[in-house]
């Protein structure tokens, strides 16, 4: 019968302590931390069984007449209590303490960071009582007594410790998982609702200190365990309180990776996935582009489709090649696999949808299932703005509009002359990304013209500013009281003529003539060999007609045609009958861009 050699823990505990002295050095004072030198693992197995030796003698004074007392030996607490410092021993050949575990168990890269109750011992007695307190509340010495205690049960082969430190320690332990609860509870919830966690500076209970401490002082009203964690850092009874804005930014980290880890767990589930791509610069005014995975999850029921925001891309190459490549590097760090892309969305941008060198068309030649979708909402926006910026006329009408809301929206005293006179809609400034803005700006002057042109001519006869004055009065006169203006808001999908009698309606209403302003035609001087001919002349009306209104529609009609080509190609729009819908047909007029533009909106979607 074989019988296995004993392990060398359990040969340590059989072995008599007075054995393991001799082989240690017979002539060495064990209990004498001066000669603890090299602590090797034999010598440490000893000390632990033996336990830490108390002196108490009559201790040596210094020069200024000061000594050690057997009364460090024990701790008071605040609350009245009482515990002993174990750990706590003197040295007599060098008049000296020592802490018994952190001289033992202490990791070599903290040998220097510890201290002199570590290294050469601690003889300055005017200090030694705050030296001891922040001692015993560091984290290094709590895990060397955790160490200990652990290393004394092992070897003393029972289950009873040294229940008093063993309470201290669950204690300590259970105080700072509950701290470490309430700061994660307040991080989150800041980082949640998108707000600032740091003010002007980084001090409980003064102005200005931030969102984050305020409510660290807002749970101290009335939580006791918030509150005495405030006592403890006002009083400086450790050295760590996890309230500093380092802190923060880590706790931060570790809850988007967590965060992170779990939204790429769901893609992974769905397998199958779309990238969608954004750019936006940052406060620091440089590019930088989004990364948004759109894709059914699966993990709930029922399931349904999300989009989740990874992580923000630094886009130094913003070519097509660069663009795509910094996606396929993300996407190998995020290890998903970008043969499972089925759909990609980016912007209109030449670098993302071009048909030869586009991100699009250089991730479709990676994986040909990666269907591609441009922005619809972003192409209803560009749409919009070709109109807007087709001709001068155009240009200048939503000039008009603009002037409109800054003229009164840049004063306290002018808004309240609008507010006066106007008790429906509000002015609203364009928007370059907005394109229901457009819209928005419009209606606000069109059923209000005869209300906002009184508050023009009301502003332009109290306000002494010259400026303010005769921008008023030309708004007034020049713009609102101008047929063309009228009418260039008043576009029916029934067509030019209907929109005219709607204008001439509102014309009677405000008091003016329903006529087109003639413009004097200037006639250059032909040279010498420049053939004589014969140009045609238009009516105002019918050339308002040919250079605004058809000019407008035809450029509606191409931009629609341009922009959504991607979605007619692959039939995206084909919901029920609406593929048989031709565009021309659909874009008769621009009204129907301006009044049934939640319907394309849907479709698009």
């Amino acid at each position: 019968m074989n019988i296995e050699e004993p392990a060398e823990d359990d040969r340590n505990i059989e072995e008599p302590a007075q054995l393991r002295i001799e082989s240690v050095n017979e002539n060495m004072n064990v209990d004498n931390p001066a000669n603890w030198g090299n602590i090797d693992k034999k010598l440490r197995d000893l000390l632990v069984e033996r336990g830490p030796k108390r002196v108490v003698i009559n201790f040596p004074r210094d020069i200024e007449g000061r000594h050690f007392s057997s009364a460090h030996y024990t701790r008071q607490w605040l609350n009245g209590e009482k515990h002993d410092r174990r750990w706590l021993i003197y040295s007599t050949s060098l008049n000296a303490v020592f802490c018994f575990c952190c001289k033992l168990f202490r990791k070599d890269g903290n040998k220097n960071q510890m201290g002199s109750l570590v290294n050469e011992g601690f003889k300055n007695w005017k200090n030694l009582s705050h030296r001891l307190q922040s001692h015993e509340g560091s984290s290094d010495h709590i895990s060397c007594m955790r160490s200990w205690i652990e290393l004394e049960m092992r070897l003393r082969n029972i289950k009873i410790i040294d229940k008093s430190v063993q309470e201290i320690l669950n204690k300590e332990r259970e105080y700072w998982r509950q701290v470490l609860l309430r700061i994660v509870v307040i991080v989150k919830t800041l980082a949640k609702n998108g707000l600032a966690f740091r003010g002007d500076n980084e001090k409980i209970y003064q102005e200005n200190n931030g969102n984050f401490l305020s409510l660290i002082e807002m749970i101290a009203e009335f939580d006791p365990v918030m509150k005495v964690h405030i006592r403890r850092y006002q009083s400086g009874e450790s050295h760590k309180y996890y309230l500093s804005h380092k802190i923060q930014n880590k706790l931060i980290g570790m809850l988007a990776g967590e965060i992170k880890h779990t939204m790429i767990k769901i893609i992974k589930e769905a397998k199958y996935f779309a990238v969608i791509l954004d750019f936006t610069p940052d406060i620091s005014h440089e590019e930088q582009m989004t990364l948004i995975i759109r894709c059914v999850d699966v993990s709930e029921s029922p399931v349904k489709v999300e989009e989740f925001f990874l992580e923000f891309l630094k886009a130094d190459d913003t070519s097509g090649l660069g663009l795509f490549s910094e996606l396929e590097d993300v996407l190998k760090i995020l290890e998903l696999d970008i043969s499972n892309v089925r759909g990609q969305g980016y912007d209109n941008g030449s670098n993302m949808k071009g048909k030869n060198k586009g991100v699009q068309k250089r991730h479709l030649e990676v994986n040909p299932r990666a269907f591609y979708t441009p922005y619809g909402c972003h192409s209803l926006n560009l749409v919009l703005c070709d109109m807007a910026n087709s001709c001068p006329k155009a240009i200048s009408f939503f000039g008009v509009i603009q002037r409109l809301y800054t003229l009164f929206s840049s004063s306290t005293k002018r808004w309240d002359i609008f507010k006066e006179h106007v008790s429906g809609l509000t002015l609203k400034p364009l928007s370059q990304t907005r394109w229901e803005s457009y819209v928005e700006s419009v209606r606000a002057v069109r059923f209000q013209a005869i209300e906002i042109r009184n508050a023009l001519i009301h502003l332009a006869s109290i306000d002494g500013d010259p400026k303010i004055k005769s921008e008023a009065e030309s708004l007034a006169t020049n713009e609102i009281e101008n047929f063309e203006f009228l009418l260039g808001m008043i576009y029916r999908e029934n067509g030019f003529k209907e929109a005219i009698t709607e204008a001439k309606k509102v014309a009677s209403e405000i008091e003016i003539e329903a006529v087109f302003r003639e413009k004097r035609i200037i006639r250059r001087k032909r040279q010498f060999d420049e053939s004589a001919t014969e140009e045609t002349i238009l009516s105002p009306e019918e050339s308002f007609r040919v250079k605004y209104f058809l000019y407008i529609v035809d450029q509606a009609i191409s931009s629609f045609k341009s922009r959504f080509e991607q979605f007619w190609y692959y039939g995206c729009l084909c919901r029920k009958k609406l593929f048989k819908v031709k565009i021309d047909q659909i874009l008769s007029s621009i009204n129907y861009v301006t009044r049934k533009i939640e319907w394309l909106s849907y479709i698009v979607n």
